[in-house]
């Protein structure tokens, strides 16, 4: 067992405490942005994929994630190496690359419904990792939302044959979505539980992830079935450091178990020094503030140049985080 099985078992027996609290980090922008997912180097010229894999391996080896997500291509090249085999960090594929992700230079792809789409054959997985992210997007379509759950109910008895773990990512799709009066969150929050409902447990994700909607559409999802099935927060894609940080700290105080991060979504200085101050409010109970704080004391002992400057790193700039946050204070 790794450590994540250790840490689900008691979230699901209602054990859990701040260091059960589960983290991945997400290195799978290849399926993302190809050549330009790496960034460019001091000279401008765009980095390769082994220069890109350098982050996920500091990650490994710093021991703060309990997941690393990556492509199945990345994962093959960490298979040969054993990296995985001296630590308690589980590998996991990102097993699905709809096209809302397509976000190559040029493209228009993410300005259109996802079409479910897989590159990445499980079989093929199987081998490097037994775990999995599957993502999806609800769009209040009867024809989009069909194809979108047809395809995952094919993919569950795939991975179920072949014993292949998974997660799946309920995220926010990038276009609008009517939902008449009814907000986002709550739509969202009943046709994923209405579309998990009838999914047996051999098939049952391990956590589902969704984005942050406030308080109540958390509190909800964390207390409908709580034995049997785990959620946590998707990525965070705006504002300041502070605005992550409290977005996490918001998320585990009303429910939440689980965090991604991905450095494509939130783009921060250093993905481990980054992961240590999520740690810090997490674990320590360290406030928001305070781990903006420390996370620039950090940066400035490494000697790195931090992009934003304390003061305005440590502002609240999402007014649904500034508003709840003053409420818990």
């Amino acid at each position: 067992m790794r450590r994540i099985d250790e840490k689900l078992a008691k979230i699901a027996r209602g054990r859990y405490g701040p260091r059960d609290f589960i983290l991945t980090f997400c290195k799978d922008a290849d399926l993302m942005r190809g050549c330009a997912a790496a960034g460019r180097d001091d000279t401008g010229r765009l980095r390769n994929a082994p220069a890109y894999r350098a982050d996920m391996r500091r990650v490994i080896e710093s021991d703060l994630a309990d997941i690393v997500l990556t492509s199945l291509s990345s994962a093959e090249v960490f298979s040969e190496e054993g990296i995985y085999a001296r630590s308690n960090v589980t590998p996991a594929v990102r097993l699905t690359d709809n096209t809302d992700i397509w976000l190559v230079r040029g493209g228009r792809y993410v300005q259109l419904p996802a079409i479910p789409f897989r590159s990445s054959r499980l079989e093929n997985v199987r081998p490097v990792a037994n775990l999995g992210l599957y993502a999806l997007s609800f769009y209040n379509d009867i024809d989009l939302d069909h194809a979108t759950l047809a395809a995952y109910a094919e993919f569950r008895q795939i991975a179920a044959a072949i014993g292949l773990r998974h997660f799946l990512r309920v995220g926010d799709p990038p276009i609008p979505v009517d939902t008449g009066d009814e907000s986002y969150g709550a739509y969202r929050n009943d046709v994923l539980t209405r579309s998990l409902a009838g999914i047996a447990g051999k098939e049952r994700p391990l956590f589902v992830e969704v984005g942050y909607h406030g308080p109540r559409a958390m509190e909800e999802l964390a207390d409908w079935d709580p034995a049997r099935v785990i959620f946590g927060l998707t990525g965070f894609k705006e504002g300041t450091t502070r605005d992550c940080l409290e977005r996490l700290a918001q998320g585990e105080r009303y429910g939440a178990r689980t965090a991604s991060f991905s450095r494509i979504e939130f783009d921060c200085e250093d993905p481990v020094l980054m992961m240590r101050a999520m740690r810090h409010v997490v674990r320590e109970g360290m406030s928001s503030r305070e781990a903006v704080q420390s996370y620039h004391a950090d940066l400035e002992m490494a000697g790195i140049t931090p992009i934003r400057p304390l003061q305005d790193d440590m502002e609240l700039t999402v007014p649904m985080l500034s508003q709840n946050q003053s409420r818990a204070a």
